[in-house]
């Protein structure tokens, strides 16, 4: 069993999707921190505004909706691994993610598709494209799930869906991977302070503030679970008690609490 800091300075690359903001923004702050230089290839619309010294960061855009700029993005990670990080294991962060709340298809069914683009599409392919070369190098693939693949979740039905997937798909990937050299960790945060809400259609924090976590803490907890060796890991107490109790009940019973339960997020929904 490894500590933190030794599980992130064994790495000679870092690939981070959606490290323009949020959880992903977090995840190179801290990794760049405890292993300065190390590369880290971000991949998403924006370039992200970091502050560490040392940071060794190349910024590819991508649309991670887009199946062709999924495509080409992971190519053009693949040269800048060739040409900066040619040796070492590499690690594999699919973060990138959307969220869409309101009574399916709100706000309409292209932006549930697109959702889903990102959230299960676009981290199967990108997963799958870099996979020979985390198989030849060793490595490791974090993908960011959420507490919402524990349970059915009215009003976010196609976002807990594509988390649900994402989650079964990972564990299932790390078992296929067993000897290997390749190891897979699912991260299960609950609501986050991030821009998730806005995004999906709630006031930020509204929820997030007085439930979650922060990023930096989601993170810290991740890494943490991959330096021990674990496939899955929801991160805070109380959300660690909520995905259990969920597990304990039928689930159309706990689909209706849920749906008690996420119907009052309407009293923070944006105005349109």
């Amino acid at each position: 069993m490894s500590s933190l800091s030794e599980e992130v300075t064994k790495y000679a690359a870092v690939i981070v999707t959606g490290g323009s903001s949020g959880i992903g923004k977090s995840f190179i702050e801290l990794i760049a921190t405890v292993h300065p230089g190390v590369l880290i290839c971000n991949l998403s619309r924006r370039v992200p505004a970091i502050n560490v010294s040392q940071l060794n960061l190349r910024h590819v855009p991508c649309d991670l909706s887009k199946h062709d700029e999924v495509s080409a993005g992971a190519d053009a990670v693949l040269s800048l691994l060739t040409e900066h990080a040619p040796k070492g294991p590499v690690l594999l962060i699919n973060n990138s993610g959307l969220g869409a709340y309101g009574v399916f298809p709100e706000p309409n069914l292209g932006h549930q598709l697109e959702m889903l683009d990102v959230n299960v599409r676009a981290v199967v392919e990108f997963t799958g494209r870099l996979l020979p070369c985390l198989k030849t190098r060793s490595g490791a693939v974090i993908t960011v799930a959420s507490t919402a693949a524990f349970q059915p979740t009215p009003y976010l039905a196609a976002y807990g869906a594509s988390k649900a997937f994402v989650l079964h798909w990972s564990l299932a990937l790390n078992e296929e991977l067993r000897g290997t050299g390749v190891r897979t960790l699912a991260v299960c945060p609950g609501p986050t302070s991030t821009e998730f809400f806005r995004r999906a259609g709630l006031k930020k924090g509204s929820v997030a503030d007085s439930l979650g976590q922060t990023t930096e803490q989601v993170v810290s907890e991740a890494l943490q679970a991959l330096a021990r060796g674990k496939a899955q890991v929801v991160t805070g107490w109380k959300n660690k008690v909520m995905a259990a109790v969920a597990s304990k009940f039928p689930k159309p019973f706990v689909s209706r609490i849920s749906a008690k339960i996420l119907a009052r997020w309407r009293l923070s929904k944006v105005s349109s």
